[in-house]
């Protein structure tokens, strides 16, 4: 069997989850836990194909009841912080059956539950045991008989999310029990996880890098997930030298504010010791990993995944295999390829899109056929992003297809124009985007974060002696935040809407 239930392969009395204030909860406690809750889920009348959203803040209740979601039907976390509309979307999106929640609630959650569905309310005592309560709603037909538990099995599906669409509706894509115990192996495998290992685990769990680059991955290897309440650079050094992790996994923007904080307590940084660290989700700019590894003195491995592949597509190899910058790395456990636009596999060093399989990746979207025709060619995922492999498999990414600047048919990659400007003494983030331009087609802007005084004339002198003239950004908008969305991307294609900067002449 390969059911997330399966998965939990630590030892009974190894610690499973460890978070601030909350009691210790092994590996024998989690599964109880998890049966006992999708027994419960059975009772209130929920099972096999139905969809169960869970809107909580992290931590081990949230991770126990999302496993138990999965075990009995279909688990589906949202964002916690969405609006009591997008709740609503959701809700009806995926024909939820149930919300689960924490006693205290999300308002906006809770608001926006359709009449036909139940809610229900998770909650730990003082040893860890779990329980779920009906908080309103009808309990359905109780058609699911409590014991046993009617498990899962490898090929339902346990969770559904969503694609960050930001130029369309979003995408369901249902991710099978196969699929993420695939993942999470993939993972574990990369990076010779055992039960020796802690996760700091700061990525949200309504996303799949944390859902399966975090959580899953570690609690497959035996190890101990570490589960604040979220992500807090404040917090972070504490969190460090109270549970002393060996590896933790973040988008590039939390290593900066990580590095922010942490930069002036190198001596107590390098007391505790990492194995690795791991950075996936969006582009890791090469400046911030060199000062990553200086600080921690521990290499920075970057990666490469997507939520249609459960996670992890490629990533760069441990030490003492080569790990190469600028490159998210090899396939591990997942064929990776460029294609041409009608279906042909191009040679190492020709540019073309990155495609994938394996038993990781999606059978399809759901309920879109348009999409998935789209989206496979002769078996191969096609991902959307624009990349170049090398003679020894390790793939380099150019950027998102649609975030390619198209300046006057010169194909520009905005990453490179970020990676120039964070390396100018006084930017401290930066992003480079396309606005429509008459003649041109686009125009290149950068919006920048400042750490000290400068002038545009000087970012613009610092890009022109690295990068050829069409590449120079043409404005500067100095902000004091880059949006980004609910995990930490940044949001390239929409912002010349968000700064309202029209069609340029």
């Amino acid at each position: 069997m390969t059911t997330l239930y399966e998965l939990l392969a630590g030892e009974d009395n190894h610690p499973a989850l460890l978070a601030p204030g909350k009691p210790p909860v092994t590996y024998g406690q989690l599964r109880e836990n998890v049966l006992k809750l999708a027994a419960q889920l059975n009772q209130f009348g929920f099972g096999r194909g139905d969809r169960i959203a869970i809107a909580m803040i992290n931590g081990p209740e949230l991770i126990t009841a999302f496993l138990a979601a999965a075990t009995a039907g279909t688990s589906a976390p949202l964002n916690p912080k969405y609006k009591q509309e997008e709740f609503a979307f959701y809700y009806e999106d995926t024909a939820a059956k149930a919300l689960i929640t924490s006693p205290e609630g999300i308002p906006a959650a809770i608001a926006a539950a359709l009449p036909t569905m139940t809610l229900l309310t998770v909650e730990a005592d003082a040893q860890g045991r779990c329980s779920l309560e009906r908080a309103a709603g009808q309990a359905r037909s109780a058609t699911y008989a409590p014991k046993p538990v009617e498990l899962s099995l490898e090929d339902d599906v346990a969770m559904i999310l969503h694609t960050s669409g930001t130029t369309s509706r979003p995408k369901r894509v249902p991710l099978r029990h196969r699929n993420l115990f695939a993942s999470a192996g993939n993972i574990r495998g990369t990076y010779s996880l055992s039960s020796a290992d802690i996760t700091l685990c700061v990525m949200p769990l309504f996303h799949i890098h944390g859902i399966v680059g975090s959580m899953l991955s570690t609690l497959s290897s035996g190890g101990t997930v570490v589960c604040p309440a979220g992500f807090n650079a404040m917090e972070f050094l504490s969190l460090f030298e109270t549970y002393s992790p060996t590896w933790y996994s973040a988008v590039p923007t939390m290593h900066q504010m990580v590095l922010a904080r942490l930069s002036k307590h190198a001596d107590v940084v390098r007391k505790k010791p990492l194995r690795f660290i791991r950075s996936s989700s969006a582009p890791m700019p090469g400046v911030v990993r060199e000062r990553l590894e200086e600080l921690f003195q521990a290499p920075q491995l970057d990666s490469y995944g997507m939520t249609e592949a459960s996670h992890q597509m490629a990533s760069n190899p441990l030490p003492p295999r080569e790990r190469k910058g600028g490159s998210v790395g090899i396939g591990f456990g997942v064929e990776v390829r460029i294609m041409d636009d009608v279906g042909n596999l191009l040679k190492p060093g020709e540019i073309g899109e990155v495609v994938v399989r394996g038993p990781n990746v999606v059978d399809g979207y759901e309920n879109n056929p348009e999409a998935n025709a789209a989206a496979y060619t002769n078996g191969w995922f096609r991902t959307g992003d624009q990349g170049v492999q090398d003679a020894e498999g390790y793939l380099s990414l150019t950027g998102r297809i649609k975030e390619l600047i198209n300046r006057g048919g010169e194909k520009v990659s905005p990453l490179e124009i970020d990676d120039v400007l964070l390396r100018h003494p006084a930017v401290a983030e930066a992003l480079a985007f396309a606005v429509p331009h008459k003649m041109l087609g686009e125009e290149i802007h950068a919006a920048v974060v400042l750490k000290g005084e400068c002038e545009s004339a000087e970012l613009r002198a610092h890009c022109a002696a690295a990068l050829a003239e069409y590449k120079v950004p043409k404005k500067f908008h100095v902000l004091t935040e880059i949006p980004r969305g609910a995990t930490g991307k940044l949001q390239r294609i929409n912002m010349a809407k968000f700064l309202q900067v029209g069609s340029e002449d």
